[in-house]
């Protein structure tokens, strides 16, 4: 997605670190440029706003849920693998049914 404009920060960096963005796991620098760029650039303001109001709708929906650990180390496990460039193995991260009753025990 791109308004065709010319900008200081590209579209496809705004958007391949949206979440980054809304989550405020960036350096404040990075978020001035990105508001700067939602300023100029309304396609990708449309998209935040869409991207916002999902977050929004699941936190609400699904924010009472606890996580359970082995689940939330695998996701993040993934994550640092994304952010380190590595390849990412093909591999299931549900959590099984005993998996829950496992934890749902402790």
């Amino acid at each position: 997605m791109s308004c065709g404009e010319p900008h200081e920060t590209d579209c496809s960096e705004v958007l391949d670190h949206l979440y980054e963005f809304l989550d405020r796991e960036m350096p404040e620098g990075d978020c001035t440029k990105f508001e700067v760029h939602f300023e100029e650039c309304s396609p990708c303001l449309e998209k935040y706003g869409l991207e916002q109001a999902v977050k929004k709708l699941v936190k609400r929906c699904c924010g009472q849920d606890d996580v359970p650990t082995d689940l939330r180390s695998k996701v993040m496990g993934r994550i640092d693998l994304i952010r380190a460039g590595e390849a990412v193995p093909e591999q299931d991260l549900t959590v099984h049914d005993t998996d829950r009753s496992a934890t749902a025990a402790e």
